[in-house]
């Protein structure tokens, strides 16, 4: 069976190394990114075969277009992965810091709806199992420091895609959590501090792949960070600030 795949993000990092991925498979894929010069050069690399579309996902209504023009030219999707994201260190304090969380919600957890959003209601009339994936970040799980806008946006979206996996389950379409720890990517390059059990894009593209394919409904990876996952969802707060207040930040101004 050909299966039909919409990935947001997909001109770098972990919507790269699952474009790679299913392409191999034989997919026939839909290619969201803003910019436009590396999905091509992404497409270029598979076989110059795939629909692309260059926009923002925090633009619903470029997303709808893209959505109609997917649906007339491949089919109705089997799979939607979205897999846009961007990160940058905030602090509240900082009142300049605003336009950046407001981009970091907007995309991380705004455009995740906006690119579900047009095609459940083809997907639900076409029956069969299918997937809505949401790329999330084990950073939802607690609030890091100078995270705030990071952390409440992985935050949300697992919320989110917890509320949408029950009102999809009545449909047989199923809703899949990815939440990662880390993984080789340009977002996580910039990071000035060591990332334990760091994972390569391609290896993490292959278990994400899985977990999609089984139908997993919460899953993180690399295994070692879903135990740390595990510990740190049991921690009292006395103990989590003890321990956390002092971790590492990530760089602020990553977003202009």
């Amino acid at each position: 069976m050909t299966l039909n795949v919409f990935i947001t993000g997909a001109s770098s990092g972990i919507g790269e190394a699952l474009a790679v991925y299913y392409a191999a498979q034989g997919a026939r894929l839909g290619l969201v990114a803003r910019r436009g010069e590396l999905l091509d050069a992404l497409n270029r690399r598979l076989g110059d075969k795939h629909a692309c579309y260059a926009l923002d996902v925090s633009d619903a209504a470029a997303l709808h277009v893209a959505a109609l023009d997917f649906l007339s030219q491949v089919g109705v999707p089997d799979i939607i992965i979205a897999s846009a994201g961007v990160s940058a260190g905030t602090l509240t304090e900082c009142e300049e810091d605003l336009v950046v969380f407001k981009r970091i919600m907007d995309i991380n957890v705004f455009g995740m709806a906006a690119t579900f959003a047009p095609f459940i209601p083809s997907m639900k009339a076409a029956g069969g199992e299918r997937r809505l994936v949401g790329i999330a970040s084990v950073a939802g799980i607690r609030g890091l420091p100078g995270a705030e806008a990071y952390s409440a946006s992985k935050a949300a979206a697992i919320t989110y895609l917890e509320s949408l996996r029950l009102e999809m389950r009545p449909y047989g379409i199923k809703v899949v959590t990815i939440a990662p720890g880390y993984i080789a990517t340009p977002m996580t390059a910039i990071n000035p501090y060591k990332m334990p059990f760091l994972l390569p894009a391609e290896k993490a593209a292959k278990i994400f792949a899985q977990a999609i394919a089984r139908g997993t409904t919460y899953a993180v990876t690399p295994w070692q960070m879903g135990l740390v996952a595990k510990i740190l969802r049991l921690l009292p707060n006395w103990l989590y600030d003890a321990l956390f207040t002092s971790a590492p930040r990530k760089p602020r101004g990553l977003l202009k």
